[in-house]
């Protein structure tokens, strides 16, 4: 039997430091800290986006494509223990994350621009990423890093992250190994807040996310870091 797959309504917001100061002491009474965050409820999100050889993923961002699909590979606190493929998937407004394990073998392979071989044991997502590789040429492109402050609620599965310090890197062969140039791309004094949930959002916390002024975005953090480090311009496109 097939597990159905959820999408996930995501919301998102540039909101100044001192407005997130105001939503962070607010969220700490009603929300859980996340298990996986460090004594000062953070930790470092590292991820590794990949495009084709036509910069579909970067032209979808740019052209407000809907529905489209980015694949990363993924670790936290610059750790290797844990090394996650994943395909992020947008459609009206909702987001669906399948993700795969990867080992550091195969991940050291992608960042030399290798293929990796389809295989029958594998969960689907790899022998797609496996697929993509040979018919569009799919690679890595650039390195997209942040802080990340995330709250979480258990009914409607709500999540409400605080995301600081983005900054991007072309030198993606040094994605594992870190020591790689960072450029920051975040406009000063702004954090991107994200607000994800299942079903419903529940109303204390929807009073609890208004401050009056706050504007949904359709932020990409790969567009921008792309727009900022070693992506093409709109003019340069074809």
């Amino acid at each position: 039997m097939f597990e159905e797959k959820k999408y996930r309504h995501e919301h998102k917001y540039l909101v100044s430091d001192s407005e997130a100061l105001i939503l962070k002491q607010r969220l700490k009474v009603l929300m859980k800290t996340d298990p996986h965050a460090g004594p000062d409820n953070t930790y470092t999100v590292t991820s590794l986006y990949l495009d084709d050889l036509y910069d579909s993923c970067l032209d979808d961002c740019i052209n407000g494509t809907d529905p489209k699909e980015k694949f990363r590979i993924r670790i936290y606190n610059g750790s290797d223990s844990k090394i996650t493929l994943e395909c992020k998937r947008k459609e009206n407004g909702k987001g669906l994350k399948t993700s795969a394990a990867l080992s550091r073998d195969v991940t050291e392979n992608i960042l030399r621009g290798g293929v990796v071989a389809p295989d029958s044991t594998q969960v689907p997502l790899f022998n797609r990423l496996a697929c993509l590789q040979r018919t569009l040429g799919l690679k890595p492109r650039t390195i997209v890093e942040y802080r990340r402050t995330p709250y979480i609620y258990g009914p409607g599965n709500v999540r409400v992250t605080f995301d600081s310090g983005l900054a991007a890197s072309c030198d993606t062969e040094k994605f594992l190994a870190g020591g790689y140039t960072r450029r920051p791309v975040m406009p000063p004094g702004k954090l991107l807040m994200e607000v994800k949930f299942d079903g419903f959002l529940p109303d204390f916390l929807y009073d609890a996310l208004q401050l009056g002024n706050l504007t949904q975005t359709a932020f990409s953090k790969y567009y921008l870091c792309r727009k900022f480090n070693n992506g093409r311009t709109e003019n340069e496109r074809y």
